[in-house]
């Protein structure tokens, strides 16, 4: 019994010497970092008189300390800033889904400007700004060099006014100009229609109005096509949305699971990790859905592709997204300011990081580029094609009636209908073909 008393004793006693000895280390390590930061913040002050004193022009102080902290938030990552008041006002305008600009989310990469997307239905969308475009010069003015804040200032400016980009574009040779008028820019975040029995979901952004818009828009257009028995399935496209709001691709996502997690987050102090898991209710009562995505469907676009995909809810198609797997915090400053920090990543339900890898889709199907010059042959001879029932003095069809025979030319106008779609959008088209094979299918057990 004394044995072991002693040997606790002793265990005691190094434990105490051991811990002196590297206490002291850290402690004068954790006071000499601390000196290195004071010391470094009397360089700022030092700096920042000799500019306020001696710099060849009066600059406003104001000015060089927001430029001071956007230095320091902008050398962090792409998507850390500091929001001025007018900036931060700006910024909740648009998730409330109105703005003035001309449409475009970018980004910075290599010191350039390049574009996650266009939004449908804005100035730059018209002008045929693409998703991958880099953005070299404003009004002739280069933008390499300066901060993404700063090259968005520049873009920006009074509705109706024009402003000229240029644009460098992967196969394209030389940099070109594209002229674009400033507006109001009014986003409908969900746009629905029905082609066939599919239902299209066309979500724009990811703001305050997303999961409303999109579960009005989806029960008008089962309504109108007289019930879920009659629709075969869900298309959600999300090509070319830049994101938006976390908390509108958790609902977007919850929309159509049933239960099991949809994404987590997780930050430097794993107390600050979070998990968002999906409700009971699926708004497309179990139809298959096709989601649609492409190089600018980015953030909350990813995070409800991933969702869905890694449920086997949805089968993804077309090209890899973007990539953005981070979260930005937007934390209030005094003086009507905030900033714009990372603060965690995100991770899909199986675990997977999407940052700088995007969302592999199910089925790749690239978006041919239209050739406005090109022809079909019956175009270029000039020449309809021609069947057996065309001919001269052709037999007729003596095995179906006349009611028979309607339904059948019906359903040939239909898939005839269909077939155009590829002209206009390839991608969307193949997702349409892909429903509608399941639904031939049928359900399986």
């Amino acid at each position: 019994m004394r044995k072991f008393a002693l040997a606790a004793a002793g265990g005691t006693l190094v434990g105490v010497l051991l811990t002196t000895q590297v206490a002291g280390p850290l402690i004068a390590q954790e006071n000499a970092s601390k000196t290195s930061v004071y010391e470094q913040l009397d360089l700022f002050g030092d700096i920042f008189e000799r500019i306020r004193a001696q710099y060849v022009e009066e600059v406003d102080e104001g000015d060089l300390i927001e430029a001071a902290i956007d230095g320091m938030l902008t050398s962090l990552d792409p998507h850390s800033s500091y929001l001025s008041p007018d900036d931060a006002r700006d910024m909740r305008v648009q998730t409330r889904g109105e703005f003035g600009g001309l449409g475009i989310e970018v980004t910075q990469e290599e010191g350039f400007v390049k574009v996650v997307s266009p939004m449908d239905g804005t100035p730059a969308a018209a002008a045929g700004v693409e998703a991958g475009d880099f953005i070299t010069h404003v009004d002739g003015e280069s933008l390499l060099g300066l901060t993404l804040d700063e090259a968005v200032e520049m873009m920006r400016g009074p509705v109706g006014s024009e402003i000229i980009i240029t644009v460098v574009r992967e196969g394209v040779d030389e940099p070109f100009d594209v002229s674009i008028i400033r507006d109001t820019i009014k986003l409908t975040a969900v746009r629905t229609r029905t082609e066939g029995r599919s239902v299209i979901l066309r979500i724009t952004t990811f703001n305050d109005q997303t999961f409303p818009n999109l579960k009005e828009g989806l029960e008008e257009q089962i309504e109108a096509a007289g019930g879920m028995d009659e629709v075969n399935g869900i298309v959600l496209d999300l090509r070319n949305n830049p994101g938006g709001l976390l908390t509108q691709a958790i609902r977007v996502s919850d929309a159509f699971l049933e239960e099991g997690e949809i994404v987590s987050t997780r930050g430097r102090d794993l107390a600050d990790s979070d998990r968002f898991n999906a409700t009971p209710g699926d708004l497309a009562s179990g139809k298959p859905i096709v989601v649609l995505i492409n190089g600018g469907s980015a953030s909350a676009s990813e995070i409800v592709a991933g969702a869905l995909q890694d449920h086997r809810r949805a089968i993804v198609v077309g090209t890899k997204s973007f990539g953005k797997g981070s979260v930005q915090t937007v934390m209030p400053l005094r003086g009507e300011g905030a900033m714009r920090l990372t603060t965690a990543r995100y991770y899909t339900p199986s675990g997977r990081s999407i940052q700088a890898l995007g969302v592999s889709p199910d089925i790749v199907v690239q978006q041919p580029p239209r050739d406005p010059e090109a022809q079909d042959e019956e175009e270029e001879d000039g020449r309809p094609s021609r069947s057996e029932a065309d001919l001269r003095g052709s037999l007729d069809n003596d095995s179906v009636t006349e009611e028979q025979r309607e339904i059948i030319l019906e359903e040939q106008a239909k898939a005839e209908e269909a077939a155009k779609l590829r002209d206009d959008d390839y991608q969307l088209a193949y997702a349409i073909d892909i429903l509608k094979g399941l639904s031939a299918l049928g359900p399986v057990d």
